[in-house]
């Protein structure tokens, strides 16, 4: 273990062990803040039932996340090479993003029902205008040096775009993936707060809605810890695809 780990594991250890002991010692009622032994002791006891709703919002996240994806990249690749699209596109995607995403949850929950499918246009929606902004400045800020070389080559516009734009952008989009994709869990989880039967913003709302403050939190634990593998994932993805491409 190298330093850098141990550290950060000892931090978030002081971070447990202050959360034990100052609700023991105030003595916060554990409906308001349970010890954090009594949330791990409800993650272990509830650990099907939240496997099995963790799965559930991971499907939802995932689905929408590759739509906001596919759809991004493409929405950015046109408003960068063609003007019209510039015109028109790119002020609909700030005027999108504009609106709350949180006050569009109730009419999405109307027009595509209770099921999965809201939940994945919530994650698209949340995640849609970072990877757009991303890729369109990762198309940007190609060096332009490079440019007049292809050009000097003259390598056709598809050779300069694939050969050259693309891996330039590259470190753009990833970050922009690793913001869109915990943005696309809220999004989810947003969606499943407004109308679902399933996934773990919907055991939120059972568990708060029961008193039951544990699994509140172990719920919360797990939104956070499905959050953070899925960024941690898209940063190795980012890693190997980087590598590869150069």
């Amino acid at each position: 273990m190298n330093r850098d780990t141990l550290q950060t594991a000892l931090f978030f250890v002081l971070l447990g062990l202050a959360w034990e002991y100052s609700v023991k010692f105030f003595e916060v009622r554990s409906y308001i803040l349970p010890p954090l032994s009594d949330i791990f002791v409800e993650m272990w006891d509830s650990r099907a039932l939240l496997w099995q709703h963790t799965l559930i919002t991971l499907n939802e996240v995932l689905i929408g996340f590759l739509l906001a994806v596919v759809l991004g990249v493409a929405i950015a690749a046109a408003i960068f090479f063609l003007p019209i699209a510039k015109r028109t596109l790119y002020p609909t995607v700030i005027g999108l993003q504009s609106v709350p995403k949180i006050g569009l949850a109730p009419i999405i929950i109307v027009w595509f029902g209770y099921g999965v499918l809201s939940k994945v246009v919530m994650a698209f929606l949340f995640a849609f205008f970072p990877i757009v902004i991303a890729t369109l400045g990762g198309l940007s800020t190609t060096p332009e040096h490079l440019i007049e070389h292809f050009q000097a080559l003259r390598a056709s516009r598809w050779t300069t775009f694939w050969k050259l734009r693309v891996p330039s952008a590259l470190p753009n989009f990833v970050d922009g993936c690793k913001v869109a994709m915990p943005m696309a869990v809220i999004g989810a989880i947003v969606g499943e707060f407004v109308g679902s039967n399933d996934g773990l913003g919907n055991l939120i709302l059972l568990a708060t809605g029961s008193s039951n403050s544990s699994l509140t939190f172990a719920s919360l634990f797990a939104v956070t810890g499905l959050s953070l593998f899925l960024f941690f994932l898209i940063e190795l993805l980012g890693r190997f695809v980087w590598w590869r491409s150069r």
